[in-house]
């Protein structure tokens, strides 16, 4: 498929469109349907991983022009970096990173959860949330929170055109967070809605897990819509 022409900024947003999207963890269901979506739009996309050939695996799947690089040349080559890894390697991936992603935009999508015969249910970690973790490890980047209610399935489906959700962007810099709801923005169906600081990213993250439950019962892929805006 080839990707649209750009897409204009959303109204009072910065244009993003020439922004290249690393994706740590681009390997994964989320991170895989996260670089379709980007590049889809037109957006320059680098899928990361541990290894570069399974990055570069990945991204040649995918097609659309994604490249597929280690995570430290993932790091360095992107504008903007989406954290889309496992809970429990989130502090593993993040901390030999600190010097390549200083000064840039990290969008942490992370959800601590756990599981267990009743399902899903939320953990909290001991910096508060997976977002506040990736603050502190990364002291010099610009974190934010954004990305978490969204169904792997329907990211990767060639036959779903748009979707239909609001992504709730959360972080302490208004330059940051405006970037991260531009570009939430370029996706078909999606707006970037501004939710707060990031010391209310737990709560955030933790409503994965009622989604969960949600999908689970009704057999659907059940997203967010914020009502008067």
């Amino acid at each position: 498929m080839t990707p649209p022409p750009s897409q204009p900024a959303a109204d009072g947003l910065p244009d993003v469109s020439s922004l290249v999207v690393g994706i740590l963890g681009g390997t994964g269901p989320q991170g895989r349907g996260l670089a379709y979506r980007f590049a889809r739009a037109g957006q320059q996309v680098v899928i990361g991983s541990r290894t570069a050939e399974r990055a570069a695996a990945a991204a040649a799947g995918l097609g659309l022009g994604i490249r597929g690089l280690d995570n430290a040349a993932t790091a360095r080559d992107s504008d903007v970096v989406i954290v889309a890894v496992p809970w429990e390697s989130h502090a593993d991936v993040l901390s030999p990173l600190r010097t390549e992603l200083a000064g840039k935009i990290v969008v942490d999508c992370v959800n601590p959860l756990g599981f267990d015969k009743q399902g899903a249910y939320a953990l909290r970690p001991a910096e508060g949330s997976a977002a506040q973790q990736a603050a502190a490890l990364l002291p010099e980047a610009r974190v934010t929170a954004a990305f978490h209610h969204l169904s792997a399935v329907l990211l990767q489906d060639p036959e779903v055109d748009g979707i239909d959700i609001d992504v709730m962007v959360l972080g302490d810099e208004r330059a940051a967070t405006d970037v991260v709801q531009a570009l939430a923005a370029r996706i078909t169906g999606m707006r970037g809605i501004y939710a707060g600081r990031l010391r209310n990213a737990h709560q955030v993250e933790s409503l994965v897990a009622n989604l969960i439950s949600v999908n689970r019962r009704y057999k659907a892929h059940a997203g967010l819509r914020i009502t008067d805006l």
